[in-house]
């Protein structure tokens, strides 16, 4: 084995080395979420950004489709409440805002087509706190929207997570 080859084996395994650590301590990324359910509909009141984010994670998080109609769906998805709100976390030595802690709640409930609950009403609450600086308003503005967006992508995910862990549990408990 010459020298070259030596050090091309040894680099490889020095890449190779964090990978199958990650892989050791059992960690994997987020795949998509496994339902019992083909097709979904979305109802209740959520906010048109919330009910678009529920739809996304559904088409490309799941093998279901969305429904448009209720009556057509093997899993209703009702909204029953989405509040968004900001609270002032800290103050600085001058009086003014520094930091902001923004949350999200979502109340819910899936059941099937014929009534029976799946996930009975529950809610889920996100929040995430913020520094704030009166010299960039406008940055913060955009870094608010950008939290916000971010926070109801998580937790259309969670709610998908929530229903199939139940939508599982039921399963077993029916056999």
């Amino acid at each position: 084995m010459s020298i070259n080859q030596l050090r091309r084996t040894v680099l490889g395994l020095l890449a190779i080395a964090p990978v199958g650590g990650l892989i050791a301590c059992g960690y994997r990324l987020r795949g998509m979420v496994d339902l019992p359910f083909k097709v979904i509909a979305i109802t209740g009141s959520p906010t048109p950004p919330l009910r678009a984010d529920l739809q996304t994670v559904i088409l490309t998080g799941t093998d279901a489709k969305v429904a448009i109609n209720p009556k057509d769906a093997d899993l209703i998805l009702d909204i029953t409440s989405d509040l968004n709100g900001r609270e002032i976390l800290a103050y600085n030595a001058n009086g003014q805002v520094s930091a902001y802690r923004l949350n999200i709640r979502v109340g819910f409930r899936a059941y099937d087509n014929f009534g029976a609950d799946v996930v009975s009403e529950t809610e889920i609450y996100i929040t995430r706190d913020m520094d704030f600086s009166v010299s960039t308003v406008l940055a913060t503005d955009v870094q608010v929207q950008q939290f916000l967006t971010l926070m109801r992508r998580d937790l259309a995910v969670q709610i998908l997570r929530r229903v199939s862990a139940s939508a599982r549990t039921t399963q077993t408990r029916s056999f």
